[in-house]
């Protein structure tokens, strides 16, 4: 059987979304139990020159709902950057999670061919959808998300490989 698109997609989003919002869960619970506001949590970091803590959910939310909407070829939707609380970040996985949830199959399948132009602060990156995917929205999706589960669990927070894997 041959894996679509789609499937390789937002399922994949989806997941890494979801197991996100839980290590966050988890790290809040911790960041509770410890008098630890959500605004030190939020804004801690791994060293000083990396981003803190909500930037780097921020991103891995642009980048699963725009990585969808840029396969199915319609304009991305955007989120604002303006979260200061864990119940705002919670959301904002949430809007990012149902926007990804929201495009059908048809939308995104056959989108291995599609050109995909990024516009960067450096210039402009061209893709065609299938390398797009799995050389660049899937693997940025996932060091995003990595990146907030060492934050959290440099913090203190009790979690393992399961709480950022998830369920089978």
């Amino acid at each position: 059987m041959t894996l679509s698109m789609y499937q390789a997609a937002v399922p994949v989003f989806v997941r890494a979304l979801g197991n996100l919002a839980h290590v966050l869960k988890k790290g809040e619970e911790h960041a509770k139990a410890k008098s630890v506001t959500d605004e030190v949590l939020l804004q801690t970091r791994l060293i000083p020159d990396m981003l803190p803590l909500v930037r780097q959910v921020q991103i891995a939310c642009d980048m699963a709902a725009r990585g969808a909407a840029r396969l199915a070829g319609v304009e991305p939707m955007s989120f604002e950057d303006n979260e200061t609380t864990l119940a705002q970040v919670h959301s904002r996985i949430e809007r990012a999670i149902e926007y990804i949830q929201s495009f059908k199959p048809e939308q995104i399948d056959g989108s291995e061919t599609r050109s995909i132009v990024l516009k960067t602060r450096t210039g402009e990156m061209t893709f065609e959808g299938q390398a797009y995917l799995l050389h660049f929205a899937i693997p940025n999706v996932f060091f995003h998300c990595t990146t907030a589960y060492d934050i959290l669990r440099g913090a203190g927070t009790e979690i393992g490989k399961t709480d950022f894997i998830g369920g089978a």
